[in-house]
Parts: structure tokens; sequence; C-alpha cells
């Protein structure tokens, strides 16, 4: 059998070149990607501060007085503190009762947990028209029979909100929990910890990031909520959703590009400094 280096040679390079072509392929794809996610928010980012009254590219000028257009609106400074107390009050609820839930789900075994795991993730699944005209139809048929009015109330607002924001705590809390090895709750226990001393000492500070994950992004979702929201909302109040939806049907301006860019720069900033102290990559 006759050796020929040069065959191999060219093997290695057929190899590496199918590598290469794998790996451009690979981080092409990653850039491609972030690139649709992101280019958007730059497009509004960029739109919030043309002068044009009416938007049109290329701008003709570029201005800040849009930021204080928006701020000046009563709509959008009233749509804003509703929908910042819905979504504070909904995440406290929706911790409140999400928390316990998940531990029960993460450390024990009985029967019909799954269909409890799959009810309480549910509202995932369900599309958000979908969703708020149930939750009205709901409301309307407990008023007729009990006489408790939900509907254009500011606390029916805020119960059809817990509901959307509690499988993201269940979710993102229940998956802190099962990295928490159950050994090192036993070890506290053990030592003569009692149960709701080991809850509150060993378990909660290591699920942390679930924690701080599942209550930031239940205040995202709740937040931005436009459909639960066009549904229950009462007379005289709007939330922010609403109110850029309103605008947004007689004017052309660049303002609904200045509120969004400053949710985006506060949803922005809770992220990274979320991220900061308590490595929300850690909770997925």
């Amino acid at each position: 059998m006759v050796y020929e280096p040069h065959i191999n040679i060219r093997r290695r390079n057929e190899s590496h070149m199918r590598i290469s072509l794998k790996t451009l392929a690979y981080y092409s794809a990653i850039v491609v990607t972030l690139g649709f996610v992101i280019a958007p928010l730059f497009a509004v980012v960029w739109v919030s501060s043309f002068a044009n009254k009416i938007i049109g590219f290329p701008p003709t000028d570029y201005s800040l007085r849009w930021y204080a257009n928006a701020w000046a609106l009563v709509d959008f400074r009233d749509g804003f503190l509703l929908s910042l107390q819905v979504a504070l009050i909904a995440t406290s609820i929706g911790l409140a009762i999400g928390v316990p839930a998940a531990l029960a789900l993460a450390r024990t075994n009985f029967r019909g947990k799954s269909v409890i795991s799959n009810l309480l993730l549910s509202p995932m699944m369900v599309p958000g028209v979908v969703a708020g005209s149930a939750v009205y139809l709901y409301f309307i048929q407990l008023e007729m029979v009990s006489g408790i009015q939900l509907v254009a109330t500011l606390p029916g607002l805020i119960a059809a909100h817990v509901v959307i924001v509690i499988p993201w705590v269940v979710r993102l809390v229940t998956t802190s929990l099962i990295s928490v090895p159950e050994s090192v709750e036993e070890a506290a226990q053990n030592l003569g910890a009692r149960p709701l001393v080991t809850f509150w000492r060993i378990t909660l500070p290591m699920a942390r990031p679930g924690l701080v994950a599942g209550a930031l992004f239940s205040f995202i979702v709740s937040f931005t909520d436009l459909e639960k929201s066009l549904f229950l909302v009462g007379p005289g109040r709007t939330t922010l959703p609403i109110a850029i939806i309103n605008y947004l049907e007689w004017n052309l301006d660049p303002t609904v590009a200045a509120v969004a860019t400053v949710q985006i720069l506060i949803i922005g900033i809770a992220l990274v400094v979320s991220d900061r102290y308590v490595k929300l990559s850690s909770a997925f």
C-alpha cells in the first residue's frame, strides 16, 4: 500500500473547511436573530428623537420635545401611574400565591400534582384576547349571582392581572427550587432548625434568582398587558397600553415612540441591575 500524504492533508483541509462553515453558519444565525430582536428597539428609540410632527424618513431634524409632550398629556401620565399601581399590587399578590405553590410542586409528591401544575401554568397558553373576554364574562356572571361588581373596578382589574402573573412566578421559582439540593435543607433541620426557619434562612436565599426573575417578569407582563385591561378597565381610568392605542388612533407623531423608549429604558435598567446582583441567568 502506497502512502500518499497529500491525500490526508486534503482530507484534513476539507474537514476544517466543513467545521468553519458550520461555525460561520451558527454565528450568522445568532447575529441575524439578535438583529431581528434588537433592531426594532433601536428603531423606536431613533424615531422618538425625530422633530417631524408626522413620522417620516429621513427626519428633518432631531428633538426631545416628544418626551415632554408625553408627560404633559393627562392620559399618558395617569395611564402610567395606574399601570404601575396595578403591576406592583398584582406582582405582590402573585408572589404570595405563587411561591408557596412552587414550593409544594418542587418539594412534595401528591396525587394530581401534574394537573395542578398545568392548571397554574395554563394562563400562559391562552391567547390574551380570549383570556380577557373569558374573565370579563366570568365577572359578569359572578355579579349576576352574588351582586359583587368586579367589572370596571380596580380590584377586578388587579384580580385579572394576578391570574396572568402567577404562571411566571410558579415556573421560575419552581425551576430555581429544583436546583437547590434538598440535602442542604435536611442538614439545617438536622442541626435543629425548624421548617419555617429553614424556609426563610436556607430555601428562600438559595432560590433568590427565581424569586427576583419571577417578580420582574410578572411586573413586565402586568405593566404591558393590553387585552385584560381593555375588557376590565373602568370609566375614567386608562392604563398606559390603552392610552397608547387611543393616541395612535388620531395622531402619528413620535410621542408614542418616546413613551415606548421610556418603557424600554425602565425594563432594561431593571434587568441589568437585577442580573448584576442576583444573576438572573441561573433562574432559567
